[in-house]
C-alpha cells in the first residue's frame, strides 16, 4: 500500500496571511503621522494642477533638482521640466546606464467646477458666476459648501495674473446655494434633476453705487477684480479659474487614522512618488516621475498623458551622450516599467451591493495593485501582463510592502479609466498601483494614513529595486 503523501500547508498559509494583512502592522506610527502631516501641509497649498506643481518644484529645489535646461546632459541629471505651467516631469538619470526606465506617472487634476469664458452676471439682487463642471462629480455634493477660486488670468498683453481667493482662512469664500427642504419635498427626485446649469456660484450682492444704473452689482465685482488684479471682463475669456473646496484637509476618527481632503484622487499618488524619489538612496534604473493634467476628462490635450511631452528631454540626453536615437530610444522605451499611480475604490460598508467583496480593495489593507481597469468587458484598459505583475509582487514582498488587489466595483456596475493605456501603447510594461479611497470624486475623499504610507513605501521599493 503506497504511503500517504503529507500535505505541505506553507503556501496555503502564505495565501491566508496575504488575505488578512493589515497596513498598520510593523509600521512606526510616529513616522506615519509625520509623513501624513507633511502630506496634509502640501495638499493645503497644492489644490490645483498649477499650485501642486509649484509646491513640488519648491520641494525639488530644496533637494538639489534644477530646471532641465540648466543641467549638463552628460553628467548625472537631477532635473524637472514644467510644461505649460501645469504638467511636470522629474528626472533622475545616472551618468551611465543601459536598458529601460522606471516611471511612476500620476495625474494631478481632480474633479471640480470651472468658470465659463463669460461667467459673471446679475440676478435677483445677487452677483453670480456661470460654471461648467470638470470630470465626474455628484453635483449635489457641491451645494452649500465653502469654495475657493484658484487659477490664472492671461491678459492680452502677455502677462499672466495668479488668482487665489478662499484658501487662506482670512479670505472670503464662495458658495453654490441649495434649495431649502421646505420647498423640496421630493429629495430623491431633486438629486437626479440637478443639472450643470444649476451650479451657479454666488460671488457678491452689493452695488457699486446706489445711483440708478444698469447691473450695479455685477459692476461692483468687476471693479474689485480690476483694482486687485488689473483684469477686465474680457480678460476672463482667457482665464483658467477653478472652483475647489476651501476647507483644509483634516484627520478623521477618534484614532486619527484617516485623512479627509479634496483631491486625494490623484494628488496623493503624486505626492507619494515625489517623496519616494527624493528619499530614495539610489535608483536601480533611470527614473522619471510624471504629473499629468486632464486625466479626469480622458487625458486628451497637450497637458494630458496622450501627449508624451516628457520624452523630448530624454532624447536630448541620449543625443548629448552620443547614443543612436533611432534604435536606442525605441529599445529603451520597450524595456521601460511604469507604475500608473492612481487610486482605487475602497469597499464602503454602507454600499456593499455595488462591490464584489472578494475582489475589492479595503481601507487599511495597504497599497492596491489593479491589474486592469476599464468598464464591463475591460473596455478602455491596458490589462497588465502576468509576468510584469509577478515582478512587481516580488519587489513589494522583498521590501515588506503591504499590498492588496482590487477592482473598481462589480462587473457591469463599476469601472473606470487611468493613464496606463497611454504608456501601454508604446509597448511599456504598466500596471496601476495606488491607495484605496472612500468617497472618490467627492469634495472630501477619505484615505487611511497607513495606506498612504504603504503607497510611499511601494514607490520607494520600485525606484530602488526594480530592474
Amino acid at each position: 500500500m503506497p504511503r500517504k503523501r503529507e500535505t505541505d500547508y506553507s503556501e496555503m498559509k502564505k495565501a491566508l496571511e496575504f488575505e488578512s494583512k493589515n497596513a498598520w502592522k510593523d509600521l512606526d506610527e510616529r513616522e506615519v503621522d509625520e509623513f501624513s502631516k507633511e502630506y496634509v501641509d502640501f495638499m493645503s497649498k497644492g489644490r490645483t494642477e498649477r499650485t501642486f506643481s509649484e509646491e513640488a518644484i519648491n520641494l525639488l529645489k530644496k533637494n538639489g533638482y534644477q530646471p532641465i535646461e540648466d543641467v549638463n546632459y552628460k553628467d548625472e541629471v537631477k532635473a524637472y521640466y514644467l510644461y505649460r505651467g501645469k504638467t511636470l516631469a522629474i528626472y533622475k538619470i545616472p551618468k551611465k546606464f543601459n536598458g529601460g526606465l522606471n516611471i511612476i506617472a500620476s495625474h494631478i487634476d481632480s474633479p471640480r467646477i470651472d468658470f465659463k469664458p463669460k461667467p459673471i452676471y446679475e440676478d435677483s439682487n445677487m452677483t453670480l458666476a456661470k460654471t461648467h463642471y470638470y470630470g465626474g462629480i455628484k453635483k449635489y455634493q457641491w451645494f452649500n459648501i465653502p469654495l475657493a477660486i484658484i487659477g490664472v488670468v492671461a491678459k492680452s498683453d502677455g502677462s499672466v495674473v495668479k488668482v487665489n481667493v478662499g484658501s487662506d482662512p482670512k479670505d472670503p469664500v464662495f458658495v453654490i446655494s441649495d434649495l431649502l427642504p421646505h420647498l423640496d419635498r421630493n429629495e430623491n427626485k431633486k438629486v437626479s434633476d440637478i443639472t450643470g446649469e444649476m451650479l451657479n456660484l454666488i460671488i457678491g450682492s452689493k452695488p457699486v453705487t446706489f445711483e440708478k444704473m444698469e447691473e450695479p452689482l455685477k459692476l461692483n465685482v468687476l471693479k474689485i477684480l480690476n483694482e486687485k488684479y488689473g483684469i477686465t471682463e474680457e480678460d476672463l475669456s482667457s482665464a483658467e479659474l477653478e472652483i475647489v473646496p476651501s476647507f483644509e484637509p483634516r484627520e478623521i476618527g477618534f484614532d486619527r487614522s484617516m485623512i479627509g481632503a479634496y483631491g486625494h484622487d490623484d494628488k496623493i499618488c503624486a505626492f507619494a512618488s515625489l517623496k519616494a524619489l527624493i528619499d530614495s538612496p539610489k535608483v536601480s534604473r533611470p527614473t522619471v516621475i510624471l504629473f499629468f493634467d486632464k486625466e479626469e476628462i480622458g487625458s486628451y490635450g497637450s497637458t494630458g498623458a496622450s501627449h508624451q511631452f516628457w520624452m523630448l528631454p530624454l532624447k536630448k540626453i541620449l543625443k548629448a551622450r552620443g547614443i543612436d536615437l533611432e534604435v536606442s530610444f525605441d529599445e529603451m522605451i520597450e524595456d521601460t516599467a511604469v507604475l500608473s499611480s492612481d487610486v482605487n475604490a475602497a469597499l464602503d460598508p454602507t454600499f456593499k451591493d455595488v462591490f464584489e467583496a472578494n475582489n475589492s480593495a479595503f481601507l487599511g489593507k495597504g497599497v492596491v495593485v489593479t491589474k486592469y481597469t476599464g468598464a464591463r468587458g475591460k473596455a478602455g484598459s491596458s490589462d497588465a501582463d502576468a509576468e510584469f505583475v509577478a515582478k512587481i509582487r516580488k519587489v513589494f514582498n522583498d521590501n515588506k510592502v503591504v499590498w492588496q488587489t482590487g477592482e473598481l466595483g462589480k462587473v457591469d456596475v463599476g469601472g473606470g479609466g487611468t493613464i496606463a493605456l497611454f504608456f501601454a501603447e508604446y509597448g511599456m510594461h504598466v500596471v496601476d498601483v495606488g491607495p484605496a479611497l472612500l468617497g472618490m470624486h467627492s469634495p472630501f475623499e477619505i484615505v487611511s494614513k497607513a495606506d498612504l504610507y504603504q503607497t510611499y513605501l511601494a514607490y520607494l521599493a520600485f525606484i530602488k529595486d526594480y530592474v
